[in-house]
């Protein structure tokens, strides 16, 4: 039996908004995936954060997180991730308290240490010079964990007593090492940094120390997926994704094209060879050959847990992409409702 029908699969939304569409029907399509995952048997269901961003509407995951688990009952619901760069750990846990106070049990926090924008965005987030940088992350990390336990001089309410698991997200060895001594799981961005995954992979689970969370490691990665019925319709649908990886490269993003768009695109050799770079760490095709791709990468890491994102223009193909995954998966409700430890 692949490893792949026996772990937890999830879910990660960037909320895509497409071209010819706004947020409101971004954030929209997002609840009705997130109710079609629950139903389909997925475990989780991240938003990740980005700002200053025309084609991703999840720029405020605690709202997001609180409409989306309003909007299901089972599925946990978290970020992949809260820049803590970005935010005071304060603000942060004051945000999360509450969310895990309105929903027990269900509320995931995914940290991330880069600040996932630019500087400009980054100063007008926080109104200050200081603080910006990812080289204050141990501190703030530490300052974060103490509102929830109640041991810092100020009172984050509702954080005491409403701590939700909190994860360290990573697409480098940092945030591996880290994760690792203070015996927190850890979900690695194979989506965008897949050179990095089995090296930061091994580190995490070097340094792994037992913890109150965790006896053993915990490790999930996140993968970019596409199914459709056919190899060339996956194919098809993925062109948009690769349009938008080249344009952030020229410092243009911009809404999420259509297929036509990105195939009547005029590339340059150098956006050929960064798009074949990019789509070879993809798995992209009919379920019979995302089951092989993704055999081979739950072999390769030996990750506890997947999750997936799937950027594709018409929000037809993200369900269905999202309903074959799960058959591939061998995916049941039941399976979703109970797999996980956090």
């Amino acid at each position: 039996m692949s490893r792949l029908s026996e772990i937890p699969l999830s879910v990660l939304d960037l909320a895509p908004i497409t071209s010819g569409s706004d947020a409101t029907t971004a954030l929209r399509n997002s609840r009705e995936l997130a109710q079609q995952a629950e139903r389909l048997g997925y475990h989780r269901y991240w938003f990740a954060e980005h700002h200053n961003m025309p084609g991703i509407a999840s720029s405020a995951p605690a709202v997001l997180i609180g409409h989306i688990a309003d909007a299901t009952s089972t599925l946990r619901v978290g970020s992949g991730g809260v820049m803590l760069p970005n935010h005071a750990p304060l603000v942060v846990a004051e945000q999360f308290g509450m969310l895990e106070a309105l929903h027990p049990g269900r509320i995931d926090l995914g940290i991330g240490r880069a600040p996932g924008t630019d500087q400009k965005t980054a100063r007008a987030l926080r109104r200050t010079e200081a603080g910006l940088s990812a080289e204050n992350f141990p501190q703030e990390l530490t300052e974060l964990i103490k509102y929830f336990e109640s041991t810092n001089e100020l009172n984050a309410v509702p954080a005491a007593g409403n701590k939700p698991p909190i994860w360290l997200l990573g697409s480098s060895g940092y945030s591996a090492q880290a994760a690792g001594p203070l015996g927190l799981p850890f979900a690695f961005a194979h989506h965008f940094s897949a050179q990095n995954t089995l090296p930061a992979l091994e580190l995490y689970r070097k340094h792994f120390r037992p913890s109150e969370v965790l006896s053993e490691p915990y490790a999930m990665v996140c993968a970019s997926v596409i199914v459709a019925d056919t190899d060339e319709h996956a194919r098809w649908i993925a062109g948009p994704g690769a349009l938008s990886f080249v344009r952030l490269r020229q410092g243009r993003p911009a809404p999420l094209s259509t297929p036509e768009e990105a195939a009547d695109y005029p590339y340059t050799e150098i956006d050929e060879l960064v798009i074949e770079d990019r789509m070879s760490t993809q798995i992209i095709g009919s379920p019979s050959t995302v089951r092989a791709g993704l055999d081979e990468l739950m072999e390769s890491t030996a990750a506890d847990e997947l999750m997936v994102t799937t950027i594709v223009h018409g929000h037809s193909d993200r369900l269905r992409s999202f309903e074959l995954l799960s058959e591939v998966a061998e995916r049941t409700p039941s399976l979703g409702r109970s797999a996980a430890h956090t």
